[in-house]
C-alpha cells in the first residue's frame, strides 16, 4: 500500500475548539459528538490515528490556523479568533504548543517533522517490515493565515520553533488579499516574502487572492506549495476566489510546486451545499478529475497531490461516498490506475510528490 501524504489538517484547531482526542478511531468521535453543537457545526469526524493508521497516512501537514474575529460565526469558534496580530500570535503558539505536547507524550503516535532527519525517521518506521508496530504519523507545522508574525524579525524564533511552511492569507490579511476579501499583496507582505526567502521557508498559495499569488511567484525565490485547493478550470462561475486557475497552476508547475486537492464536495461541484444536497451527488471520480487536470497541464503526474482538509469545518456529511474516513484516501489509487497512469505514477500522487519535496525543502 503506497504512503500517503495529506497536506492539510487543522488538528490543534479541532483539539482546542472541539475538544476532539485524535488517537481515537473516527466512529468513537462521531458516538461522543452525537447531538452535540459539534456535531451540528462540522459535521461527523474523518480523522484519527487508527484510520492514519489503516489507510497507511504517514505524514501530515499540521496547521496552526485561527479565524479573525469578523469571521468567528459561533461560540467554540470566538475563543480562538483573534482581533489583533498579538492575538493571533498567542493562538497559533498555543498550537505549536500543542502539537509538541502530543508528539512529546506520544511519539509513538505522533512526531514532529521539521527536519530532513525527522523525516527520514517517520518514513523507515513506516516501511519496516515488523508487523503490529505501531507507526507514527508525522507532524509538519504549517501556518495557516500569517497574521500571527507580528513582524518579518519573528521569523527566526517562528523558525526554530519548528514552523516549515507559512500561507500569507486565509481571508484577506495585512499581508496579502485572501479569500473572500481579494486583493493584492501589500507593502508588508511583499517585505515578509523578502525576509522568509533567508530561511527554507515554503510559501503555501492556498487562500491568497490571484493577484497577490502571482505577483509572490514572480517574487519569492523559495520552495513553493499550494497545500489544499481545486482547479477553477473544473469549477465554472464558482462563487469565490478560492480555486486555482490555470494561469496560477502553470506558475506552480514552472516552480516544481505540488497542488493539494480536496476531497470536499463544495470544492467539486458548484452549488453543492451540505444540507440541500446529497454525497451522492458528487462521487469520488470528481477527486481524480482535479487530479487528471493538473497532471495533463503539467504533462507527468509530479505536481498533484492530496490536501483533504478533513475536519476544517466539514467532515463526513460533505465529501463524496466512498470517502468514510481519511483510510480512503487510498481509494484514488485504483481509480487512477483505471485512468491509464502507472502505478509509480498514483504513488507519487499520493504522497510521493510531497515527500520529495519535504527531502528537497526541509533544513538536514
Amino acid at each position: 500500500m503506497p504512503l500517503i501524504v495529506d497536506s492539510h489538517n487543522d488538528i490543534a484547531w479541532n483539539m482546542l475548539a472541539y475538544r476532539r482526542d485524535y488517537t481515537r478511531p473516527v466512529e468513537e468521535t462521531r458516538r461522543l459528538e452525537a447531538g452535540t453543537r459539534i456535531r451540528e457545526l462540522a459535521d461527523d469526524a474523518l480523522l484519527g490515528w487508527p484510520e492514519y493508521q489503516r489507510g497507511s497516512v504517514a505524514l501530515v501537514f499540521a496547521t496552526l490556523y485561527a479565524p479573525p474575529m469578523r469571521f468567528a460565526h459561533n461560540e467554540l469558534e470566538t475563543p480562538l479568533a483573534y482581533r489583533t496580530s498579538d492575538e493571533a500570535n498567542r493562538i497559533y503558539r498555543e498550537q505549536l504548543i500543542t502539537y509538541k505536547r502530543l508528539t512529546d507524550s506520544l511519539p509513538d503516535k505522533f512526531r514532529m517533522v521539521t527536519r530532513q532527519r525527522e523525516l527520514e525517521s517517520v518514513l523507515e518506521a513506516w516501511q519496516s517490515d515488523s508487523e503490529g508496530e505501531p507507526r507514527p504519523v508525522g507532524l509538519v507545522p504549517l501556518m495557516e493565515g500569517a497574521d500571527g508574525i507580528r513582524t518579518p524579525a519573528e521569523l527566526e524564533e517562528w523558525f526554530e520553533l519548528g514552523l516549515r511552511l507559512i500561507g500569507l492569507a486565509w481571508v484577506g490579511t495585512r499581508y496579502s488579499g485572501g479569500w473572500k476579501e481579494p486583493g493584492p499583496l501589500t507593502q508588508e507582505g511583499r517585505r515578509l516574502l523578502e525576509a522568509m526567502s533567508d530561511y527554507p521557508f515554503t510559501l503555501d498559495l492556498s487562500h491568497m487572492d490571484e493577484p497577490a499569488i502571482l505577483e509572490a511567484l514572480d517574487r519569492y525565490p523559495g520552495p513553493i506549495a499550494a497545500t489544499h485547493g481545486n482547479c477553477l478550470a473544473l469549477l465554472p462561475d464558482f462563487p469565490t476566489n478560492r480555486q486555482f486557475s490555470d494561469r496560477v497552476l502553470n506558475g506552480i508547475i514552472e516552480r516544481d510546486g505540488v497542488v493539494g486537492v480536496v476531497p470536499y464536495n463544495g470544492y467539486l461541484k458548484v452549488g453543492w451545499v451540505q444540507g440541500k444536497d446529497r454525497r451522492e451527488d458528487v462521487s469520488l471520480e470528481a477527486v481524480v478529475d482535479h487530479i487528471d487536470h493538473i497532471c495533463q497541464m503539467a504533462g507527468d503526474a509530479l505536481h498533484a497531490g492530496l490536501g483533504s482538509d478533513f475536519d476544517g469545518g466539514f467532515g463526513l456529511q460533505s465529501v463524496p461516498p466512498g470517502m468514510e474516513s481519511v483510510a480512503d484516501l487510498q481509494k484514488i489509487g485504483p481509480l487512477l490506475l483505471r485512468r491509464g497512469y502507472t502505478e509509480a505514477d498514483a504513488a507519487n500522487i499520493l504522497g510521493g510528490n510531497w515527500i520529495t519535496r519535504l527531502r528537497r525543502d526541509l533544513p538536514a
